[in-house]
Parts: C-alpha cells; sequence; structure tokens
C-alpha cells in the first residue's frame, strides 16, 4: 500500500505547484491589465484566479498534506531523521504561501490589490526555491 499512497502523495505535489507555479503569474498578469485600466480582463482574471485556487491549488494541497501524513504514519522512523523536519519545516511555509495567495486573490476581486506586476514576479519565484529544496533533502537526505 505504501507505493500507491507515495504514488498519490507525488501527483497532488505535481499538481499543487503547478497551480502555485501559476496562480502568482496570473497575478503578474492581472496588476499589469489593473494598471492599464482593463476592466474586463481584470474580472477575467480574477474568475481564473478563483476557479484555480479553489479547483486545483487547495484540494491538490489537501490531497499533499494527508498523503504526506499517511506516509509518515506508515513509517515513522522519518520523523526521527533531520532532513525530514527540514522538509516539513519548508511544507508550513508552502502553505502559509497559499494562505497569502488567497490573501491577493481576495484583494485583486475587492480591487484591492496595490502589489507592482514586478512584486508578483518576485513572489512567483518563492515556491520554486522551496521545491528544489525539498526535492535535494528527500532524494539525498542529507542530513
Amino acid at each position: 500500500m505504501y507505493p500507491w499512497i507515495k504514488a498519490l502523495h507525488l501527483v497532488a505535489v505535481v499538481t499543487w505547484f503547478a497551480a502555485m507555479f501559476y496562480l502568482p503569474r496570473l497575478y503578474v498578469y492581472h496588476a499589469m491589465a489593473r494598471d492599464r485600466d482593463e476592466k474586463q480582463a481584470m474580472a477575467y482574471f480574477a474568475t481564473m484566479e478563483r476557479k484555480l485556487y479553489r479547483g486545483i491549488m487547495t484540494p491538490s494541497m489537501i490531497a499533499v498534506l494527508v498523503f504526506g501524513g499517511i506516509l509518515l504514519y506508515q513509517a515513522p522512523v522519518w520523523l526521527g531523521q533531520g532532513w525530514m523536519h527540514i522538509k516539513l519545516t519548508l511544507v508550513a511555509l508552502l502553505v502559509a504561501y497559499h494562505h497569502v495567495c488567497l490573501i491577493y486573490l481576495k484583494q485583486f476581486a475587492a480591487e484591492r490589490c496595490q502589489r507592482s506586476s514586478r512584486y508578483f514576479r518576485i513572489f512567483n519565484e518563492l515556491p520554486v526555491i522551496a521545491l528544489l529544496a525539498i526535492v535535494i533533502l528527500a532524494v539525498l537526505k542529507p542530513f
């Protein structure tokens, strides 16, 4: 059963990261449309952002956490490893990032977001750093 849970966990991770890479990119375009006062484009981006967050990103995050929790329950020895502590800390930071995305989603929907497209270009890179670190930790188990 462990390999099946691991496979489902990895699929959920891929899906969650795809959404975390794409949603802030939509924020870049939304901020650019806001700066040009393109109301129709802004409404379009708000709809896309909401559907991505609620329909893909959040269910994927939940699946990552559930399947990851099951894996740890099935192999509790990993909890004694330093690399796993770092990995779980990074996952907690990604969950926080996920919720910050919700804050921006609500701000854009209410036309209150004042962040620039440049800010969102930088914001978009944060999950990339976390992904690199998590993959290196999970594969190499250095600590």
